[in-house]
């Protein structure tokens, strides 16, 4: 019964609260940091696992240098791959474990770093927020949120939205967004293109930039189905975890170049006007030299 309302219901709010704290790794919840830092570390509670500023750290990472696999920590490992090769068992298993395939990617990381106080304090609250729910609500609640926590990113239809993103279904077409109802649940997070073309704008507002430039993003392969695209990755030998864009080179920028945001960028340059990304280029994107 836990499995099963962690998978039906749990998963579903699990997963909205990861996306909670992608918008505040983004800043798009209160104008100060700090308060989207304190509020990612509130939402990532019921997860039972810190991981929100660590997040933060990676996920910022991931959009200047996409594809970069000494930074990019959403490319799975080599190892990982190798691993999990083009067996439907394994990449289940992939799926089922995936938070724990994650724990493994930081450190062949470069220029993050792997502990400052913030990633101290999100330890800190959930470890006493974990104490909390096993010794006040017992070992059952305890367990419905890890299974829910498990479920919101791996093996279940939501959780497909890891595949989705940036699993290569019609390369050289790198980046996908989902059209679909699931985009309810989820705070329009399958918006992926228009999230990596202008990730300052909020979850709300993500289909009035596709609305807004039809002819580019219809014009593009995207998913309808989360659903579908699970089983096509679990049961699909062509699609494994080697199904991804990796950069041999960065153009020139360096592993420790600033991260800027692009409303920064855009507020550089108030006359130009804002030009989507290309997302099938070989280029490193949204990052600047240090001097």
């Amino acid at each position: 019964m836990i499995a099963l309302a962690a998978f039906t219901a749990g998963a579903c709010v699990s997963h909205a609260l990861w996306t909670l704290i992608h918008e505040c790794s983004h800043n798009l919840i209160f104008s100060r940091t700090y308060l989207n830092t304190l509020a990612a570390i509130t939402a990532n509670l019921p997860h039972l696992l810190p991981s929100a500023v660590s997040f933060q750290r990676y996920h910022m990472k991931h959009h200047a240098f996409q594809g970069v696999y000494e930074l990019d920590a959403d490319l799975p490992s080599c190892w990982e791959a190798r691993l999990v090769g083009n067996s439907a068992v394994r990449k289940c298993l992939w799926l089922l474990l995936f938070p724990i395939f994650q724990i493994t990617r930081p450190p062949r990381l470069r220029e993050i770093r792997m502990f400052d106080r913030w990633i101290l304090v999100n330890f800190a609250f959930q470890i006493v927020f974990d104490i909390a729910i096993y010794t006040l609500a017992g070992p059952k609640a305890f367990w419905y949120l890890a299974a829910s926590f498990f479920f919101s990113v791996g093996l279940h239809p939501l959780g497909a939205r890891w595949i989705q993103e940036h699993y290569l279904v019609a390369p050289p077409q790198e980046t996908y967004s989902y059209y679909g109802p699931f985009n309810k649940l989820a705070f329009n997070v399958g918006y992926h293109n228009e999230h990596h073309d202008l990730p300052s704008v909020p979850w709300n507002r993500l289909p009035q930039i596709r609305n807004g430039a039809p002819e580019l993003y219809n014009s593009l392969t995207f998913h309808t189905s989360w659903t579908k695209l699970l089983l096509k990755f679990i049961f699909d030998p062509n699609i494994c975890l080697f199904s991804r864009q990796v950069r041999r080179e960065r153009g020139g920028v360096a592993l420790n170049a600033e991260v800027k945001p692009d409303i920064d960028i855009l507020a550089a340059a108030p006359n130009s006007e804002p030009r989507p990304a290309d997302h099938s280029a070989n280029l490193p994107l949204r990052a600047t030299r240090r001097s």
